[in-house]
């Protein structure tokens, strides 16, 4: 199977294949006399996880961790359950930081006028400055 197949059948691009073989996130694919890639299900399937794991918020370490475990046949479940309550987790405190930011940027523009003055309470509290002189 060349490269335009699996991009098809994975739903990435042709660059993002390339992208993940470099960075030696999947198994290399053999090369045929004229230089092409040549790729097999194995590819397919660890392709697929990468995909979906991305889709999920793993990062490309973390995905690393998790095709390797695809390959291992001895894995453990719980390595991988394990792994994927601590994405739960760091997506829990993100989102926690996020609303916190929500609230911040709220209070900021509530204490704004908004209107055709040059004072912005929003620029002085960003800035660290009490007022414009």
């Amino acid at each position: 199977m060349n490269i335009s197949d699996v991009a098809k059948k994975t739903g990435l691009t042709s660059k993002a294949i390339r992208f993940y073989e470099e960075k030696g996130l999947v198994t290399a694919p053999l090369r045929s006399e004229n230089g092409y890639r040549s790729y097999s299900q194995k590819h397919l399937d660890e392709l697929t996880l990468l995909r979906q794991a991305r889709q999920v918020g793993f990062n490309l370490e973390e995905c690393r961790e998790l095709v390797n475990l695809f390959n291992d046949p001895a894995r453990h479940s719980a390595d991988v359950k394990t792994r994927t309550l601590q994405k739960v987790a760091d997506i829990e405190k993100h989102i926690s930081e996020l609303q916190a930011m929500r609230q911040q940027l709220l209070a900021l523009a509530e204490s704004c006028p908004g209107d055709d003055s040059a004072d912005c309470p929003i620029i002085d509290n960003l800035s660290g400055c009490c007022h414009r002189q």
